[in-house]
């Protein structure tokens, strides 16, 4: 498939609105700073670009995102600030992250992504262990990658109001990378930990 490119007579018109936001910048990053304190921002996200060789938009914000595994390596530092000041913002004083996955395990390319983004947490500081919902998963299972690194599972219970792992780990936060377009599975209704993405935020 031929891929869209930038059509040469719009290039000039590029490189000035390029100029005019770099010359911005900081009123930029300014005005964002505050649009944030007024509205809480994504935990995280992906947007997908479209290019029509005349024009680029976003089309749509996934709140759930996939490809991880695809950052460039030299953006992982910058991630792992980021993550650090989304966590600390979620939860005060945070030092273990419960990461909920999609279910298919199957997926050796997702589960790349999702041991991408759990290295991402733990470079910002947090022990990150991974709980899943799948009803197939009673023990911890150790998973292989697309890229041959291993990937611990474990099922994900609950007790009263939280939910943890088989020996106990139930820290403050848990993070979703499941879109739960299955519903919300009722182990994670009404529970007094943070959740991110809200369970509402789900394709349901």
């Amino acid at each position: 498939m031929k891929l869209p490119a930038i059509a040469p007579e719009y290039a000039a018109h590029l490189q000035d609105f390029e100029q005019i936001l770099l010359q911005n910048q900081t009123c930029i990053e300014a005005w964002f700073r505050q649009k944030w304190k007024q509205h809480r921002p994504p935990f995280y996200g992906s947007v997908d670009i479209r290019n029509a060789g005349y024009k680029m938009a976003s089309i749509d914000m996934n709140l759930f995102p996939g490809g991880f595994n695809n950052l460039n390596p030299n953006f992982i530092p910058l991630a792992s600030i980021a993550a650090q000041d989304a966590v600390d913002r979620a939860c005060d004083n945070a030092r273990s992250v419960l990461l909920v996955p999609e279910n298919h395990t199957r997926n050796t390319f997702y589960l790349q992504n999702v041991y991408a983004l759990a290295g991402i947490l733990r470079n910002a500081g947090f022990e990150v262990r991974i709980g899943s919902l799948n009803p197939e998963i009673t023990e911890a299972v150790e998973l292989e990658t697309a890229l041959g690194n291993r990937l611990t599972i474990e099922p994900l219970l609950r007790t009263r109001g939280r939910v943890h792992l088989a020996d106990g780990f139930s820290p403050c936060f848990v993070l979703l990378n499941n879109d739960l377009s299955a519903g919300v599975p009722e182990i994670l209704q009404d529970i007094s930990q943070t959740v991110l993405p809200p369970l509402h935020g789900g394709w349901t």
